[in-house]
């Protein structure tokens, strides 16, 4: 790698440039690890400075702890308060009630009924003993609240503990590693199981430390409605008890005890926050804030800095800070995925980009998540070389037709740098594309669309996503630098166009200096028609002709 570090376009520090080893890990944090961006005031950095410091990171963090107070299922009470919150919060903010700033919601029947869980325990007792609780939750904030995966039925069963498959039998409870695939389940029930416990969990849920909180990780999951046994999630710790009570006494029994509502008819609602642009209203940037999903990361974080992301910009108007964009901003909460085809499907506006905003605030000390800028397919994402890696999560399948070239995972590596440079230093990264949020949506649509995550974050998807694993400032950050990519697109002038294509220059220099290094000529030839492309494609995107 000596020749890459040479062109002196590489944000890397020299302790190597593994994006997911323990050498990255162990570099400053004070850059973006990625290919550098053109230095100046012009672009993303028109806003960044002016978000960041409009942004009132507690206000952020207080509608994200109410968010967190619920387990959030599509169309469930606790998905609504959640939106009924982040309405209240915009409407105090102007929204609905000043000219340029709109507020609606689309409401479509929902396709199931909406589930939640009431509560839940899992209880062991050994021969002679009493009762010994394992996990339990009678709220919706308590932390192990969880154990029941969405779908589950309500139970209040016990049964004999049984950790090997093959003596599943009549009046057992089953106990394993195995997820609770539905075939799975029906397989154990048919031979006599009265319920089935998961303690599965990800490869990458271990404790960054090198400690093991990561034991205690309860697996968020979902079953299939048909499911009509018995279910539950406990923790890797929690098996290992009941391993070690099995091997120390015979006939040991567990319980598991369950309440759930479903709500069987109703609408699924999307909340719609518009900031109208001023000359250019009928083309439109898009963020989408997913509110299902029981997690503070994943993604109260998102919904929470995305409401004051937007109450921010509307404070930064009303004061003259910022002009309202040429093009508008449209602001979306709701059901993942769902919640931007939905709106898509509503809109006659033309959709330039669209930007996932999910998993924004968590603290890279407490979860070892980085900010990461996930870009919308190209070259990268068809052949990874170096600097590019992909996370934990894997490489989604692309072919060389999906390589469409545009310019907003550009910007937005500018904004994560401006913001970085407006407070002295912030450690980020980005990925190929791999997929499974809203971008997904906006890209099969033929709209460019990127993902603003944090990873790789050992509590995702697990019990362990609460509050005391977010970080404020981080979500400040994160927020002001997706909605300075969402202004500078929605706004980009002719006096933009000059950083952003020396930015371009430097990724393709340093893009294509990898693929002739891996002696892939027909790498770096793709990466240069995809660079020639953004420009194209940036040209067409500016506002103006003139550059003012």
């Amino acid at each position: 790698m000596r020749g890459l570090r040479a062109l002196g376009v590489l944000a890397f520090a020299a302790v190597g440039l593994s994006a997911w080893g323990s050498s990255v890990q162990d570099a400053p944090q004070t850059g973006h690890y990625g290919p550098e961006v053109a230095p100046g005031d012009s672009g993303t950095a028109r806003f960044t400075g002016v978000l960041y410091d409009e942004f009132a990171a507690e206000a952020a963090m207080d509608v994200v702890r109410y968010v967190d107070g619920f387990y959030r299922a599509p169309g469930n009470d606790g998905y609504d308060a959640s939106l009924d919150r982040v309405r209240e919060r915009l409407t105090a903010a102007g929204f609905g009630e000043r000219e340029g700033f709109e507020l609606d919601e689309i409401r479509t029947p929902l396709r199931s009924p909406a589930w939640t869980p009431v509560s839940g325990s899992f209880e062991v007792k050994i021969p002679g003993g009493d009762w010994e609780s394992l996990h339990a939750f009678d709220a919706p904030g308590d932390p192990d609240r969880v154990m029941l995966p969405i779908n589950a039925p309500s139970a209040d069963v016990e049964g004999t503990l049984v950790l090997d498959a093959e003596k599943v039998g009549a009046g057992t409870v089953f106990v394993g590693e195995a997820g609770l695939g539905g075939r799975a389940v029906a397989a154990h029930a048919k031979r006599g199981a009265v319920a089935v416990v998961s303690a599965s969990i990800a490869g990458f849920t271990r404790d960054p430390s090198g400690g093991d909180a990561h034991l205690d990780a309860i697996q968020f999951r979902s079953v299939s409605r048909s499911v009509a046994t018995p279910v539950a999630q406990i923790s890797p710790r929690t098996l290992a008890r009941l391993r070690a009570l099995a091997e120390e006494h015979e006939g040991v029994r567990v319980r598991l005890r369950s309440q759930v509502t479903w709500k069987e008819t109703g609408e699924l609602r999307t909340l719609v926050a518009r900031v109208l642009g001023a000359t250019h209203p009928t083309e439109a940037v898009a963020i989408a804030s997913h509110v299902q999903e029981p997690g503070a990361g994943d993604n109260a974080s998102g919904v929470g800095g995305m409401c004051e992301a937007a109450s921010a910009l509307a404070r930064a108007v009303r004061k003259g800070a910022l002009d309202r964009p040429a093009r508008t901003i449209v602001f979306l909460w709701g059901d993942e995925m769902r919640q931007s085809a939905i709106w898509l499907d509503a809109t006659e506006r033309t959709v330039i980009a669209g930007i996932s905003a999910d998993m924004l605030g968590q603290s890279r000390d407490a979860t070892g998540a980085r900010c990461l800028l996930e870009r919308s397919p190209d070259p990268g994402a068809l052949d990874t070389l170096p600097p590019d890696e992909h996370t934990p999560w894997g490489a989604g399948p692309v072919k060389e037709e999906d390589l469409v070239p545009n310019g907003l995972s550009l910007v937005a590596r500018s904004a994560l740098v401006d913001v970085a440079r407006h407070v002295g230093g912030w450690h980020t990264s980005e990925n190929p594309w791999e997929g499974g949020s809203d971008h997904d949506v906006f890209l099969r649509e033929g709209v460019p669309g990127i993902l603003m995550w944090h990873f790789t974050d050992f509590t995702y998807h697990t019990g362990l996503d609460r509050l005391d694993r977010l970080d404020s400032e981080e979500l400040r950050r994160t927020s002001s630098a997706v909605l300075a990519t969402a202004l500078c697109l929605a706004d980009l002038r002719g006096g933009d166009l000059e950083r952003l294509r020396a930015s371009n220059v430097l990724e393709r220099d340093l893009r294509v200096a990898a693929a002739l290094e891996a002696e892939r000529p027909d790498v770096a030839k793709r990466w240069r028609e995809w660079c020639r492309g953004v420009e194209v494609w940036l040209a067409a995107t500016a506002v103006d002709a003139a550059g003012d």
